[in-house]
């Protein structure tokens, strides 16, 4: 996927924001939280990042797909080995849900007034 069909994906999630941060990094967030990263030091350092589940996480280490990605490895972030370490398709799907795990996490009001439910 290139970085920016990435950007354009992302964008397409319910009440999502993209925001410039650290070096020229694009930042996309749902409610003012982070639930992807792209360009800027993360062009420099490998592919990008993104939220995942707990399994998620281990399988996409555990395949070589991804790695723990730095500063953001505790909270279930991975960044992936290159631009094409997953499918288009894989990707988005991956994206899909930690736009959800992220929503899912806002409150009850934050989500009502974005539209989520």
């Amino acid at each position: 996927m290139t970085p920016k069909t990435f950007e354009a994906h992302c964008l397409r999630l319910p009440a999502a924001t993209r925001v410039v941060q650290w070096e020229g990094t694009s930042v996309f967030k749902v409610g003012g939280k982070m639930f992807a990263l792209s360009g800027g030091f993360i062009e420099r350092s490998g592919g990008f990042m993104f939220k995942t589940s707990n399994m998620a996480y281990q399988m996409l280490i555990e395949q070589g797909f991804a790695r723990p990605a730095p500063y953001l490895a505790r909270a279930k972030w991975v960044q992936l080995t290159g631009n094409g370490a997953l499918s288009d398709a894989e990707l988005k799907a991956y994206l899909k849900q930690a736009h959800a795990l992220i929503a899912a996490k806002l409150t009850r009001k934050s989500r009502k007034a974005l539209g989520l439910g």
